[in-house]
């Protein structure tokens, strides 16, 4: 049979599971969108701008292929340009190469069939590509196409999930050609983990005084076996930023996010006793350790699909690769049948009042702040718990508003969360609600995003109204990048480039793109405004509601990073910010 390279590329996804594209056509894939109109499967959506596409793609994988017990086979799928498309969408690429999210990017390429130089688009995009995928593929033939796309699904979705870049010459796509039967895709088996290894962790978290867990995204399909790994070993829990809601905070031994000295109270005092870890799931990477500010314990068992994490941060006691569920179970399994240190009922108590406790506590002095009449966030986020549904999405950013997410706003059962986190590029959430919707339309969908953040994709607002996607976008709005303003306030005494000048007119903002409006501006109007704003999504139309908020008690995430980090300057350097500070304190 004779079939053109487009043809064969949307035969392929179609074969993957693959439900949307995102991106935007141009002269070098016009021949994969007009394919792509003859899938019942497969649908195109049109974006903004493609750094918009590649965060919707993003997210749409963290949904539709990270959530739930299982997940599925869909991963969000970009479908751009050559060139300028490419480096547009970077930062969302780059966004799913260090967070470990499953991607396809499906190119066009300029034409190899002719011998001119100096073609339109003609960058090496296997060379741009190498800093930030997994891995970059340029197909030279038609029977090349199909087995390459499985081969880069394969890659996305094995290991450590991440971006896989796929080149169609436009010249394949225009021209059909003789080709074999495709080949069907057959999805790879979960490998066994190590017995040995398993017996070896049993017997270390039996033998240990107090267990601790800490659990980031990759341990998000084995919750199950997470909550009865915790109660089985009376095991206090805490999470990384971006695995907030793979245990549930309504359970009694969730103590919150990370466990250094940047963590809540609850978190920090429950892991003090913690003489054993188990880490399912996570790299140690900066943020969730505040800044590498945590003590883990010597006896350390790490459990992670990736390697290469291992022994990178903090040195494990025993290592072992694999799927958190796979691993988990096996564990379980060890773990019951010689189960004979395990913790008493009495002591189990102690330790879940103690961390109900903490917790109140710890919300009672943000219940008691003073905002001076605009919204304190704990009034916020407790009025929005108190009415969003149990499943619900939450996407955030990057900035202040993302760590008060953490600390005041609990990931219930059956919630999911996303947000950036290693290369925490901001702008991430307005697009990657959108995504989240499209991947989740039955569930309701609760963006909270920063007003610096909110400026930078914003116009992804026409994609949501385009296509009737009711997501709520909460922007906190204070006028200022706010989390580096707070970081600049204590040691320089003075901000630079962190207030935005002219506020963003957000009443203007939503007529200009057929989203719908509502306005927070203080504590009494916050459970009215969500409550309409939500009834507004219901009806198929983006919701901007702009809350007043006030950002100025800091987080227990900002105090603890801050002394951290100042902690590891050398001598010399904590006298000179000292110097600095008081001068331009009491001097200037």
């Amino acid at each position: 049979m004779k079939k053109t390279a487009a043809q064969l590329a949307v035969h392929a996804l179609e074969q993957l599971g693959i439900t949307h594209t995102f991106g935007i056509p141009g002269v070098h894939n016009t021949e994969l969108y007009d394919s792509l109109a003859d899938s019942t499967q497969v649908t195109p959506l049109l974006v903004t701008h493609e750094g918009g596409g590649a965060f919707m793609a993003d997210a749409f994988s963290r949904i539709q292929w990270g959530g739930g017990a299982q997940g599925s086979a869909a991963i969000g799928t970009l479908l751009i340009v050559p060139a300028a498309g490419l480096t547009h969408a970077a930062s969302g690429i780059g966004e799913a190469f260090l967070g470990g999210v499953p991607m396809l990017i499906i190119t066009g390429g300029i034409r190899t069939d002719t011998p001119q130089r100096y073609k339109l688009h003609g960058v090496d995009q296997l060379e741009v590509a190498k800093g930030f995928t997994k891995a970059a593929f340029r197909v030279m033939s038609h029977e090349e196409v199909v087995p390459t796309i499985h081969k880069a699904y394969e890659i996305a979705t094995g290991g450590f999930p991440g971006p896989v870049l796929v080149e169609i010459p436009v010249n394949l796509q225009l021209f059909s050609a003789p080709v074999s039967e495709p080949p069907a895709w057959r999805p790879p088996a979960v490998p066994t983990p190590d017995a040995a290894a398993i017996a070896s962790a049993a017997q270390l978290l039996l033998r240990a005084k107090q267990v601790g867990i800490f659990a980031g995204w990759g341990a998000r399909h084995a919750q199950a076996q997470l909550i009865e790994l915790a109660e089985l070993l009376n095991a206090p829990v805490s999470t990384t930023l971006q695995g907030l809601a793979v245990f549930p905070a309504d359970h009694a031994l969730h103590t919150g996010f990370g466990f250094s000295r940047s963590a809540v109270p609850a978190a920090r005092n429950a892991f003090k006793r913690c003489d054993a870890l188990l880490a399912v799931g996570t790299r140690f990477s900066e943020i969730p350790t505040g800044s590498f500010g945590a003590v883990v314990p010597a006896d350390l068992v790490h459990v992670d699909i990736d390697a290469s994490v291992f022994n990178a941060n903090y040195p494990a006691r025993v290592a072992i690769e694999g799927d958190a569920r796979a691993v988990l179970s096996a564990l379980l399994a060890e773990l019951k049948q010689i189960g004979h240190m395990l913790p008493t009922s009495e002591a189990s108590q102690t330790l879940r009042q103690q961390i109900a406790l903490d917790k109140a506590a710890y919300q009672k002095t943000w219940f008691e702040h003073d905002s001076g009449g605009r919204v304190n966030p704990a009034r916020f986020f407790a009025a929005l718990r108190e009415q969003m549904p149990a499943d619900s999405i939450t996407v955030l950013d990057d900035g202040n508003h993302t760590f008060l997410t953490a600390e005041l706003y609990p990931q219930v059962q059956g919630a999911q969360l996303i947000t950036p986190t290693d290369f925490n590029a901001m702008g991430y959430a307005v697009p990657a609600g959108v995504g989240a919707k499209l991947a989740a339309p039955e569930k309701e969908v609760a963006v909270i995003v920063g007003d610096g953040c909110f400026a930078m994709t914003c116009m992804e607002l026409l994609t949501a109204t385009a296509n009737r996607l009711g997501v709520v976008f909460y922007v906190f709005n204070d006028g200022a990048l706010s989390q580096i303003a707070q970081a600049q306030q204590r040691p320089y005494q003075r901000l630079t480039c962190t207030e935005l000048g002219q506020s963003i007119d957000l009443a203007a903002m939503a007529q200009a793109t057929g989203a719908a409006f509502v306005a927070l501006p203080d504590n009494a109007s916050a459970a009215g405004a969500i409550a309409q704003a939500r009834e507004l999504a219901a009806q198929g139309r983006p919701v901007i509601v702009d809350v007043a908020i006030d950002y100025s008690k800091p987080t227990a995430f900002t105090l603890g990073t801050t002394q951290t980090n100042f902690g590891s300057f050398p001598l010399g350097q904590k006298l000179r910010f000292i110097k600095r500070m008081v001068a331009r304190r009491y001097f200037s």
